[in-house]
């Protein structure tokens, strides 16, 4: 009996495949170790496979996409409904089996592998400046302890560590000198390497043409312009702006019934590393226009007289999000596509 649909469910090291017939018959569902899958499916007829998106699905997804395969990735939240009572490998496999063959169903694209390794930069940024930050709350609230009040500020913490590495001493005890000095050699070395992620960012920023173009809208720099390349490409997987806009959970949520239309809150669903860039680089654009109100155009000035600064920013942020996909898409500059 020849196999139509796969659901694959992905793990570390023991994997389960759900296989069914073109007549829905269930012909496998059996667990596989790691180093069996490939020669697993090498055997069997190209059909179509179902998985979940995680951390090692798109390199699964690339790998069987070669051996012939049409691979779907799906959002593990879009496969939650269709999980039976219990919880069993074997039950998500046979669940994302069912979802892969909805004629609905949203798929996540897969990405390459150089894809993948711009997204590498960005995670390890994103890690290094998390740890940065709580060293530096930490380094602050442990000074404040014997009196030091740092200003508020990276430039000020970093100034206050880098002349303690220097040779500065504090009028405090042996140990505590000792401690905050340490603390500061670690606090300089992680923004050393934070800085040359940026930089290593900004030279893939001038390779590419893509991102160059994405540089041209305003709030929009190397390092958000590299992460939007990085996750959805040439962007060409959603149909219109309001799809990415609404992947990226920029679009209220529909909770209407009877009739009634209600929009709430954002979704804050999808890429939460893009959101956040897209509305940090809003609000430095917003910063910019109440120091150069000239510069402002006529709908953002009008929008600050009716919404607070907050909820402006995420409004500029849903609207950078449809002409990101306008450049993408049509391959030309912001000034171009917005005079089409």
């Amino acid at each position: 009996m020849q196999v139509t649909t796969i659901g694959l469910d992905l793990a570390k090291n023991v994997f389960q495949v759900h296989g069914i017939a073109e007549d829905d018959a269930v012909v496998f569902n059996r667990p596989l170790r790691r180093a069996q899958v490939l020669p697993f499916f090498k055997k069997l007829e190209p059909c179509l496979i179902g998985m979940e998106s995680c951390s090692s699905a798109h390199h699964w997804a690339r790998e069987l996409t070669a051996l012939g395969h049409d691979v779907r990735l799906i959002p593990p939240m879009y496969v939650k409904p269709y999980v039976k009572s219990g919880q069993s490998d074997a039950i998500d496999a046979e669940a994302i089996c069912e979802v892969v063959t909805r004629p609905t169903m949203r798929f996540v694209a897969i990405k390459t592998v150089e894809q993948q390794s711009l997204l590498s930069l960005h995670r390890a940024r994103d890690l290094l400046v998390r740890q940065r930050t709580q060293l530096i709350n930490g380094l602050r609230g442990l000074v404040a302890e014997f009196g030091i009040y740092i200003s508020r500020g990276l430039a000020r913490v970093i100034g206050f560590a880098d002349d303690v590495t220097l040779g500065e001493f504090l009028d405090l005890p042996d140990i505590a000198n000792e401690v905050i000095r340490n603390l500061s050699e670690h606090l300089m070395a992680l923004h050393k390497r934070v800085r040359w992620y940026e930089e290593r960012l900004k030279q893939v920023a001038k390779e590419d043409e893509r991102v160059r173009l994405l540089r041209t809208i305003p709030g929009v720099g190397a390092v958000t312009a590299s992460a939007i390349i990085a996750s959805i490409g040439d962007g060409h997987q959603f149909r219109i702006g309001r799809e990415f806009v609404a992947w990226l959970g920029l679009t209220p949520a529909n909770k209407s019934n009877g009739g009634k239309e209600k929009l709430g809150r954002i979704t804050k669903m999808g890429d939460q590393y893009l959101r956040r860039l897209l509305v940090v680089g809003m609000t430095s654009l917003v910063r910019q226009t109440r120091s150069h109100p000239e510069r402002a155009s006529k709908w953002l000035t009008s929008l600050f007289e009716r919404k607070p600064a907050r909820v402006a920013t995420v409004a500029m942020a849903n609207k950078t999000a449809r002409i990101v996909w306008a450049v993408l898409t049509r391959n030309e500059p912001h000034c171009q596509s917005a005079a089409a």
